[in-house]
């Protein structure tokens, strides 16, 4: 009887010791390399201009990848490093439309492609940071934002001129007979016309109409 209660105590305190070890260990915080950080979206390309880069595979490829990088622990974050550099590079080597081939597009595409290097080189750094791997991200993201914002400027840019063609043969004037100011007022109102435009246009989508 006394080997039985000796026993029935040992067991008890055995359990007491693994119930406060599990208690210890699930109260014990989560690493950092693996605690899910929420990063701002990059810029996309508006609605209005997806039609003019709908072909462009390489983009849509890596514009669909960074949905990723939205909600991304650091250890997720590079683990994916190493295909948004392969992706960007495809970027960068693939045959970019005429209107984009300029130097200062390629210029935003070369500074996204040294953000994700220096994203995928931190892979190599075994005592790597968790704020270190965020920070990067979050300059990768901001670098994809800078790509379609410059995608977004050209675009408007073309859409203005288009509208400046259309508006002033229409109204049927000799653009090579006017002066500076003459142009330069009608360049300012067709400006306002298109600025309005948008403005409609935007808030058609958001209420669906």
């Amino acid at each position: 009887m006394k080997y039985f209660i000796l026993l029935l105590f040992s067991f008890f305190i055995i359990s007491c010791g693994n119930n406060k070890q599990e208690t210890a260990a699930a109260q014990k915080p989560k690493p950092l390399m693996s605690v899910v950080k929420e990063h701002k979206s990059a810029t996309k390309v508006r609605p209005i201009f997806l039609k003019e880069v709908e072909d462009w595979q390489e983009l849509k490829a890596i514009d669909s990848f960074f949905v990723k990088f939205e909600k991304i622990s650091p250890n997720e974050a590079l683990s994916n490093a190493l295909e948004l550099k392969d992706l960007v590079k495809s970027l960068k080597d693939s045959v970019i439309p005429v209107l984009f081939d300029v130097p200062a597009f390629k210029a935003r595409v070369n500074i996204l492609e040294n953000e994700s290097l220096r994203l995928a080189d931190l892979t190599l750094i075994p005592a790597i940071k968790a704020s270190e791997v965020n920070a990067q991200v979050d300059k990768t993201i901001l670098a994809f934002s800078g790509v379609n914002t410059k995608i977004n400027t050209i675009l408007a840019k073309k859409r203005f001129e288009d509208e400046i063609d259309v508006k002033v043969d229409f109204i049927g004037l000799d653009t090579t007979k006017m002066d500076d100011i003459s142009k330069k007022s009608i360049d300012l109102r067709l400006e306002e016309k298109l600025r309005k435009k948008d403005v409609l246009d935007d808030g058609l989508k958001k209420t669906g109409q």
